[in-house]
């Protein structure tokens, strides 16, 4: 009796309930994505939890977006998809994810946060190469589909990608597509391109080694820790998008590592807990932050 108590508990911990004071959530696909439809009712998992409320989340089969919209008297027309890190075995939606986008939101930015299919977690049916394209893309179009209801201007829509999340950024960023004007999915006839990019201590894929050219890599901001590995990838990233002519701010700070995320209800207390203020700055030089 008391083994089969505790299963039941271990179960209400890890299967996750979204509750009423959770951000609002939509599906990419209502339905379920495309060919896996069948799997849109497994539940996903919450657990390793600590002190900051932050969580690892896994078992990801119905992807979706949970959003965070700035005061319509606050709206500049910019709006960020969020996507986590986790080396695409899991994802850390809090420190690289909402904390970030309640703060855009504060300040005018619309944001929402990606939780996308895992292609690399333990027995995954999913495709690295198609389901990191498939669901950053269809997180954009989704976006754009809402730009009247969220006050969004569709010319202002990017994307923000920690870690592995990067990888899901570079890579619709490398796959430029306008949509489909002629789909029967209102959502499918939206650009999958974003207006600009920042890369949160990236990883490679998408940027090692690609052709950069300004079809396929807009206005882009990155900052990385001088500790971390991914540093000398950003580094020849930046360097590679000068070569383009493509607008682009890098920033590393010392004494770094990886994974530092936005925590602003506990701060380092280093100069890298300001980072957020200098991508804020970058939408604003980049004309993304003028209220119409």
């Amino acid at each position: 009796m008391h083994s089969l108590l505790a299963l039941m508990c271990l179960a209400l911990v890890t299967s996750w309930v979204k509750a009423e004071d959770d951000p609002p959530l939509i599906r990419l696909w209502e339905k379920g994505p495309p060919g896996f439809e069948d799997r849109k009712d497994i539940p996903e998992v919450r657990d390793r939890k600590n002190s900051q409320g932050e969580y690892r989340l896994t078992n990801v089969h119905n992807p979706y977006i949970t959003v965070f919209l700035p005061p319509k008297e606050k709206a500049t027309g910019a709006a960020v998809v969020i996507v986590p890190g986790g080396g695409h075995r899991e994802l850390w939606p809090k420190h690289e994810g909402e904390n970030i986008a309640q703060w855009l939101s504060e300040r005018g930015v619309a944001a929402v946060v990606l939780r996308y299919r895992l292609a690399r977690e333990k027995d995954s049916p999913y495709k690295l190469d198609q389901v990191t394209l498939q669901d950053g893309q269809r997180a954009v179009r989704l976006v754009r589909s809402k730009a009247k209801e969220w006050n969004i201007n569709p010319d202002r829509v990017g994307m923000m990608g920690f870690s592995a999340g990067g990888e899901v950024v570079a890579v619709v960023c490398r796959h430029p597509d306008k949509g489909d004007e002629k789909s029967a999915d209102p959502i499918d006839r939206q650009s999958a391109i974003p207006n600009f990019q920042a890369l949160v201590y990236s990883g490679p894929l998408g940027i090692r080694g690609q052709t950069i050219t300004k079809e396929n890599a807009p206005p882009t901001f990155m900052v990385v820790g001088d500790d971390d590995g991914a540093a000398n990838v950003l580094v020849q990233h930046y360097q590679d998008l000068k070569k383009a002519k493509v607008s682009a701010e890098l920033h590393i700070y010392a004494k770094t590592p990886h994974a530092f995320g936005f925590r602003p209800a506990k701060p380092s207390g280093k100069p890298v807990d300001s980072w957020a203020q200098r991508f804020y700055e970058f939408l604003d030089t980049q004309g993304m932050l003028k209220k119409e």
